[in-house]
């Protein structure tokens, strides 16, 4: 044993360091006649390499701690007030500056050749309507980030309810209650696992529910009377766990198309039938519209018909002030949109009116850029798409938030991802050549080699990824402070 221990050990100084070279990262090893073997040197097993991560660990632990969260109103019951009540009321509600290190704060780099970006931006969260669209990847699934943003916005300039929810969830979803019977299907833009729509109608928010399966052909009159009368519903209330604000809507919309065969609508409040409409059969786009003098108890829409049609989600609006959508698109990197039907995209912003749009994409194009000239052409494609969503939004301001720091295993260690910081520094110099604000939630975390220390502040999960609630609040709240940095000098008149 001492033998074959011994000649284990002889082997780590023919090992060298960053001698077998990966796709992103070299690790420790040797070759041999056109074999690589993964190898420790001595100098790795030994640990006697100084550890530049435990430099920054007490710097790290201070971004986490420079800022402090507000806390849960899931247990508090909302007051009825107006909307400007509210927005005074709600206006205490700042950051405050007294426990504030102001220096720590990663802020946000605007266009260059735009000085008053954060005005305009001041002028439309300030506005009587200012609808906002985050959309994301995983990270901002079941309206995490974006649900603390939108209850600090809402807060600060007043806004009820949760926006955007789709009739057919697929992941826990906190802003409201929506239980949709079983017999929906769920067709996604950016899901890789679907066949996508001829038709590419997937509507602003990038996707679509059915109660009867999508078919590539539209039955004639023949089949038509064949087939069996559907009925379908979704059922909507206040949820408990949501912040106060999102327990008050009563401008209620459900966003269909594609209907192109007569469907009956009613709709119950508490069992009540409270409306009942057939909708629009001219394939085209329509939102029909559900108002409530208060917040229902429990809303069931009701559909009847023998072919569906596409329903793009449900909108939980308080009818004024601040909304805010949550559009989470897991495992996209952000460059679907010009692939979907621009003419419904663009008559569904036309009645939604989005005017501040926010993208948070990057970290699943991080595994697969290969070398810089990837990273570059991943640029490219998203001013493509950013331009694309221009063109089909009135004067909108855009906002793009950037990838966490991202580790892989290097010779047993988790470490940043060799290229990350040039996409950083890529995506931030393309959005300010292109009117597009940026925040760096690389370097809000605390730069290169703070994933693991978050992850061991349970911060993060342990796929060294996704944040935790309680990590989820501290990353929100350092977006906000950033934000709220530019915007606390109040304009001089409403839009």
């Amino acid at each position: 044993m001492i033998l074959v221990l011994g000649g284990l050990f002889g082997l780590m100084f023919l090992s060298e360091k960053g001698g077998i070279q990966k796709e992103q990262i070299q690790e420790d090893g040797f070759s041999y006649q056109g074999i690589s073997l993964k190898y420790p040197t001595y100098k790795t097993f030994l640990a006697l390499e100084k550890d530049s991560s435990l430099i920054k660990k007490q710097d790290i632990l201070q971004v986490t701690e420079v800022v402090v969260p507000v806390a849960d109103e899931s247990d508090i019951e909302p007051e009825i007030l107006t909307a400007d009540a509210l927005a005074k009321k709600d206006s205490l509600q700042r950051p405050d500056f007294s426990k504030i290190d102001t220096t720590r704060i990663e802020r946000i780099t605007y266009p260059a050749d735009n000085p008053d970006f954060a005005k305009e931006l001041q002028a439309k969260l300030s506005s009587r309507s200012c609808r906002i669209i985050h959309y994301g990847d995983s990270q901002i699934e079941g309206d995490r980030i974006t649900g603390y943003i939108r209850n600090r916005l809402q807060g600060m300039y007043g806004g009820s309810g949760p926006g955007f929810i789709p009739v057919k969830p697929v992941y826990k979803q906190i802003a409201a209650m929506v239980e949709p019977s079983e017999n929906w299907f769920r067709y996604a833009r950016f899901d890789p696992t679907q066949e996508k729509f001829k038709h590419r109608k997937y509507g602003a928010y990038m996707s679509v529910s059915r109660f009867t399966e999508h078919k590539k052909t539209l039955p004639d009159s023949t089949s038509l009377d064949s087939l069996p009368l559907v009925k379908a519903s979704v059922t909507i209330g206040k949820s408990k766990k949501a912040y106060a604000k999102f327990r008050r809507f009563t401008n209620i919309g459900l966003h269909y198309g594609n209907c192109n065969f007569p469907i009956k609508i009613s709709v119950y409040n508490d069992g009540k039938l409270i409306q009942q409409d057939s909708l629009i059969p001219d394939g085209k786009y329509h939102k029909y519209r559900i108002k409530t003098n208060t917040t229902p108890s429990n809303l069931k829409i009701e559909l009847e018909g023998k072919v569906s049609a596409d329903f793009y989600g449900l909108t939980l609006d308080g009818g004024s002030r601040v909304q805010v959508d949550n559009v989470a698109m897991r495992g996209s990197s952000g460059t679907i949109f010009s692939s979907t039907n621009a003419s419904i995209y663009g008559q569904m912003t036309r009645n939604l009116k989005p005017k501040i749009i926010i993208m948070q994409y990057g970290g699943n194009t991080m595994p697969y850029l290969k070398d810089s000239t990837k990273v570059d052409n991943y640029a490219k494609s998203i001013v493509n798409q950013i331009n694309w969503l221009r063109r089909r939004t009135k004067n909108v301001s855009i906002i793009f938030i950037g990838p966490t720091d991202m580790c892989l295993p290097v010779n047993g260690k988790m470490e940043t991802y060799p290229l990350l910081p040039y996409l950083n520094t890529k995506l931030m110099e393309t959005c300010s050549k292109n009117n597009v604000a940026y925040w760096s939630m690389y370097d809000a975390m605390g730069g290169k080699g703070s994933m693991p220390f978050w992850v061991e502040e349970k911060l993060t999960a342990n796929d060294y990824m996704h944040f935790t609630w309680k990590g989820t609040k501290i990353i929100s709240e350092l977006f906000f402070t950033a934000l709220y940095l530019d915007l606390k000098e109040e304009p001089n008149d409403e839009t």
